[in-house]
C-alpha cells in the first residue's frame, strides 16, 4: 500500500523529466518529505485541448485521496488513497477515471512499515523508505477526478476539487516481507500511453498494470519519526541505524 510519500523534488525538475508543456508557476508547492492523505502534491497528467485537438501534458496540484464525481462529500477522500490494480476496471469509484483521467505521481520515495517483534513480546512498527536504486524519481502510476461541491455557487473558487489516488499492486519479492502491496511504478517506455487520455479500453490499459522488473527498488530503514507529520524535513529519508540497549 501507500499511506505516506517523500515529494521534494523542484518543479522544474519534473517539468524537463516528463516532457511537461503546460504549467503554472504560480501553482507552487514547498517540498514535502512527509506527505499525508489529503495533503496536495504534483501530478503530472495530460488533457485534450480545445484549440489543438490534442493531449496537453500538464504539471498539476491535486490532492491526495479520490473523490468520485457522484460522491455526496469530498470526506470519503481520506479512504480512497490506493487503488487496486487487480480491480481497478471494474470498482465503481476507479473505473471512469482509469478509463480516461490517469496520472503519474513523481516521488522522491513511499515509506512502509513493517511489523517487528518489540520489547516484552508487544509487536512494533518500523518505518522504510522505498526508492529507485538509481536514485532517480520513482513514477507511481495514479487515477484523477473531478468533484462538483454543490454547496457553493458554480463560480465559487472551491466549486471544483481536483483529487487522486496511487494505483498499488502486489509487492516483489524484496519488499514482500515489510509489507505485502506496493505502489505501482512505470517505467518510462509506459508513461506516454498511460498519460494518452485517447486511449480508454480498459482491457488494453491493464496491460500496463504490471510492475517493472524486480530489482529497481531499495527499501531503507529510516527514523521513527516520519511516524509523525509534524514532523517534516529531508533528514527522514536518511538511513536510521536502532540503538541497542542492553540491561545488567
Amino acid at each position: 500500500m501507500c499511506g505516506r510519500f517523500a515529494a521534494g523534488g523542484r518543479p522544474e525538475d519534473i517539468v524537463d523529466l516528463f516532457g511537461v508543456e503546460q504549467w503554472d508557476p504560480e501553482e507552487t508547492l514547498e517540498p514535502n518529505w512527509n506527505v499525508a492523505p489529503t495533503n496536495s502534491a504534483f501530478v503530472v497528467l495530460e488533457r485534450l485541448a480545445k484549440q489543438e485537438r490534442r493531449a496537453v501534458r500538464q504539471l498539476r496540484v491535486l490532492r491526495w485521496g479520490l473523490v468520485p464525481q457522484w460522491s455526496n462529500t469530498a470526506e470519503t477522500a481520506v479512504k480512497m488513497i490506493n487503488a487496486r490494480a487487480d480491480t481497478v476496471h471494474e470498482k465503481p469509484s476507479y473505473r471512469q477515471a482509469f478509463a480516461a483521467r490517469r496520472c503519474i505521481l513523481p516521488v522522491d520515495g513511499y515509506y512502509e512499515w513493517q511489523t517487528v517483534p518489540g520489547e516484552r513480546g508487544k509487536a512494533r512498527k518500523k518505518p522504510y523508505l522505498v526508492s529507485r536504486a538509481d536514485g532517480t524519481p520513482l513514477a507511481l502510476a495514479g487515477l484523477y477526478e473531478f468533484w462538483r461541491d454543490r454547496t457553493v455557487p458554480p463560480d465559487h473558487p472551491k466549486a471544483w476539487l481536483v483529487t487522486f489516488a496511487v494505483v498499488t499492486t502486489e509487492a516483489e519479492e524484496l519488499l514482500a516481507p515489510i509489507h505485502e502491496r506496493m505502489p505501482l511504478f512505470l517505467d518510462p517506455s509506459s508513461w506516454d500511453e498511460w498519460l494518452d487520455p485517447t486511449a480508454d479500453d480498459p482491457e488494453e490499459l491493464r496491460r500496463l498494470l504490471i510492475p517493472p522488473p524486480p530489482g529497481a527498488l531499495l527499501a531503507t530503514p529510516v527514523s521513527p519519526a516520519v511516524g509523525s507529520i509534524r514532523n517534516n524535513g529531508p533528514e527522514l529519508l536518511e538511513p536510521y541505524t536502532e540503538v541497542e540497549t542492553t540491561l545488567f
